[in-house]
């Protein structure tokens, strides 16, 4: 048992993994998705949990996706800006699944349990992507089960917010730097290991 990765037996064999997305709108069978950021999450050797190295794509919209102004305009993302170094939903979605499989692996864990703020709508334009590309054998995503640190941070804080939440966790948070998948993702990363790590199983 000593050769077991803790992790495995911290969330009953799944790999808690953070996930972000920027998008075109509200609807994920209709809308865009334009960035998506993954922080994958493990134990280290005192059983506090941390983030590893972040995974990160820009995406180009679907074939027919919806571009809402008003959801381009709050994010500040321009779909076709060539800087953006935009990949294709599928290719994206294949690389970054492809790591994660690994880590999963090597956490002797079964699944990636997704990980979000508000985390059902990140699920949904996850599993909408999956769905569009064909991808439902790749994806190391449990279909319907998350963990939400709109509730947690609810119960462990009072707020329900990112922004209130961190600042009540301590944990800086730049409202400028807000609505990057990336950005908000690692914070995310950084509440949810901040609440965990004050309640160690069997404590």
């Amino acid at each position: 048992m000593s050769d077991i990765h803790p992790l495995s037996q911290r969330f009953r064999g799944f790999m808690p993994v953070v996930v972000d997305v920027e998008t075109g709108g509200f609807h994920a069978a209709t809308d865009a998705l334009l960035e998506i950021a993954f922080v994958p999450l493990t134990l280290d050797k005192n059983g506090q949990l941390h983030a590893l190295p972040s995974l990160h794509a820009h995406i180009e919209p679907f074939a027919g996706a919806v571009l809402n102004p008003a959801a381009l305009a709050f994010t500040g993302i321009d779909p076709f800006n060539p800087l953006r170094g935009a990949e294709p939903e599928g290719e994206a979605l294949k690389r970054i699944f492809a790591e994660l499989k690994k880590l999963q692996r090597n956490h002797h864990c079964k699944r990636c349990i997704l990980v979000g703020h508000n985390a059902h709508f990140d699920l949904g334009f996850l599993q909408a992507a999956v769905d569009r590309q064909n991808l439902k054998n790749s994806s190391p995503f449990h279909p319907f089960s998350v963990f939400d640190t709109v509730t947690l941070a609810g119960m462990a804080y009072g707020q329900t917010v990112l922004a209130k939440a961190c600042e009540s966790a301590e944990i800086d948070f730049s409202n400028e730097d807000a609505h990057s998948a990336l950005y908000d993702a690692e914070k995310t990363a950084d509440l949810f290991c901040r609440i965990v790590n004050r309640w160690p199983v069997g404590a």
